[in-house]
């Protein structure tokens, strides 16, 4: 039993979606699964596992930023054995090629952590998402943006202008997490992809509700089922779908 998570050997799936709100977590979970269970509550962290399509897979809340990621996608693989982690969270957009809701599948993730520097001892290690899982989400969704996002330690940056930076070298969006979860997986040799709903955006103002963040960005939930479990059917439309969770 696992000191985050605490659920039992087998109560939790080798394939799971991770959002970083736990309430994200609990409305996934009773919007698309059958035969749902609560495995965790611990520090209200929720995860839940249940069936799609004849699929097991669970849903773990992570909670925001890459430390608390990094927590539950360790534990998720060393005390569970889980092989794939999808992150499903949201991201603000840094260029105006994107609008609010539309999806971005991250193909790698730059990052102004400091955790690799020290796993690397000041080497620059590159975090990709695993191709299969990528191939896959882009084919399920065709008008997803594909490419780099940033993986900030600061929701309210001391730098914000450094963005300009990043959108230069073709950065599409900011969030929280999917560079500590791509290091991670590729650690431990699992399969791991961030797709994300752009909540926010960084050049226009414009913002969703934190309701909306909750619950409606089912577009990238069923993108990241699709692409996980390989049921081979494009997803339809589904629900309508703070860049750190």
């Amino acid at each position: 039993m696992s000191t985050h998570i605490g659920a039992a050997p087998g109560d939790i799936a080798p394939v799971v979606l991770m959002p970083g709100d736990p309430l994200r977590a609990r409305w996934i979970a009773e919007t698309f699964l059958d035969d749902v269970a609560c495995y965790s509550e611990v520090r209200g962290m929720y995860g839940y596992t249940g069936t799609w399509r004849g699929h097991h897979v669970s849903v773990q809340g992570s909670g925001m930023g890459q430390p608390s990621c990094a927590i539950y996608a360790t534990e998720l693989i060393r005390e569970y054995d889980v092989q794939t982690i999808v992150r499903v969270g949201s991201c603000g957009a840094l260029t105006e090629r994107l609008g609010i809701r539309d999806l971005v599948i991250a193909s790698g993730a730059c990052t102004d952590s400091s955790m690799n520097r020290i796993t690397f001892e000041g080497l620059d290690y590159a975090p990709v998402a695993d191709f299969g899982l990528l191939r896959d989400a882009a084919a399920a969704a065709p008008e997803a943006h594909v490419g780099l996002v940033f993986s900030s330690d600061s929701f309210y940056a001391s730098r914000p202008e450094l963005a300009t930076r990043m959108v230069d070298h073709g950065v599409l969006a900011v969030e929280m997490e999917a560079a500590a979860l791509y290091t991670i997986a590729a650690r431990h040799g699992r399969r791991a992809l961030a797709v994300c709903t752009v909540s926010d955006h960084v050049v226009t103002g414009e913002e969703t509700t934190a309701h909306e963040r909750e619950q409606t960005f089912g577009r990238m939930v069923e993108v990241a089922l699709t692409a996980a479990l390989g049921s081979g059917v494009a997803p339809g439309a589904g629900g309508e779908g703070g860049h750190g969770e």
